[in-house]
């Protein structure tokens, strides 16, 4: 037969299963507790993983817009380049790569490159170095005009009537328009090479001229 359980001995396993009873459900709150853990973790890895993503977008998008634009900005000064050398509107092809290892912002590179292009426009003066030759037109200009007024007083010596009259006035007339004559040639040298023409070469030509001009008029 089985033995009658004591008092003592049920009380205890009652005691053992509410100890079992309160642990289990310790156990599984550490577990739920842990489990929301992770599940918070993860949530805010995946936050600030699109986060990332979409911080990532708007920069390949910037960067996407920013080299269309330094694009169509080295495209505007390679043109103008082109012009500048001569390329008489030519297509003067694409534009050179950037180089490998090229730093620095486009933008401050490309302000620079707009600047050296505005600056290389704008025409200067004609150098010292072409006085000589600035004096020679206008020593050329004061002959030849002296040429033709001496060629039309002798066919005035030849004519008769209102020729005869006319033809010195008008050699008087070209002979003192010969120190200007020089002013031609000065003026194609100085738009050829891009430059002004400024007071300088003016008055050197001039000055050679009318030296020459009242030379030749002191002549016998």
């Amino acid at each position: 037969m089985n033995e009658p359980v004591t008092s003592e001995t049920y009380a205890a396993q009652l005691r053992r299963l509410a100890e079992l009873t309160a642990r289990v459900h310790e156990q599984r709150e550490e577990a739920r507790a842990w489990y929301e853990q992770q599940c918070s973790a993860a949530e805010r890895a995946v936050a600030e993983s699109a986060d990332e993503v979409n911080r990532a977008e708007r920069e390949v998008v910037a960067a996407r817009e920013s080299q269309e634009q330094v694009d169509a900005e080295v495209a505007v000064l390679w043109q103008e380049l082109n012009a500048r050398l001569g390329g008489g509107g030519r297509r003067a092809g694409a534009p050179p790569a950037p180089a490998p290892d090229a730093t620095g912002d486009p933008m401050s590179l490309l302000d620079a490159a707009r600047d050296l292009l505005h600056r290389t426009r704008q025409p200067g003066e004609l150098p010292s170095s072409v006085n000589p030759l600035l004096a020679l037109y206008g020593v050329a200009g004061a002959v030849l005009a002296y040429a033709l007024g001496a060629g039309a007083r002798a066919l005035a010596g030849r004519s008769d009537g209102e020729l005869a009259v006319g033809l010195p006035v008008l050699a008087l007339v070209v002979t003192l328009l010969g120190p200007v004559l020089g002013l031609i040639p000065t003026r194609l040298l100085a738009d050829r090479r891009h430059a002004v023409l400024s007071p300088r070469p003016v008055l050197i030509v001039i000055a050679a001229g009318l030296t020459t001009t009242l030379l030749l008029l002191t002549l016998p």
